[in-house]
C-alpha cells in the first residue's frame, strides 16, 4: 500500500535505514536511495531558490535532465536524483547567486 505521505510503499523490501543532513537536519534514508528520494520523503520539496526571483525551485523531471535538483553534498554541486544517499553524507542547499540580468 502506498503511503500518500512518504510516497513509499508500505512493507517493501528495503536496504537498511542510515542518516545523512541536509542543512543541518538529520534525514533518514536507506541504502539505495537517491538524495532527492529520501529528502521528498522526508518531506522537503524546497531544494533553492531561483536566482532571479528567488522563488522555491525543487525536484522535477528526476532523471538529470533539469538539473532543478542541484545541492551541495560534501562541498560539490551534485543533483540530487544523480547521487544515491551515504551514511553520514552532508548535504546543503546551493549558496544563493542573485542574478539581476
Amino acid at each position: 500500500m502506498l503511503n500518500e505521505k512518504t510516497m513509499r510503499i508500505d512493507n517493501a523490501g528495503r536496504g537498511a535505514t542510515i542518516g545523512f543532513s541536509f542543512d543541518g537536519l538529520t534525514i533518514p534514508a536507506r541504502i539505495g536511495e537517491s538524495v532527492a528520494a529520501a529528502l521528498f520523503a522526508s518531506g522537503t520539496r524546497t531544494l533553492r531558490t531561483s536566482p532571479r526571483e528567488l522563488m522555491p525551485r525543487g525536484m522535477f523531471c528526476l532523471m538529470g535532465s533539469c538539473q532543478e535538483c542541484l545541492v551541495m553534498v560534501d562541498g560539490r554541486r551534485v543533483l540530487a536524483c544523480r547521487t544515491t544517499v551515504a551514511d553520514g553524507m552532508r548535504v546543503e542547499k546551493v549558496p544563493e547567486a542573485r542574478s539581476d540580468a
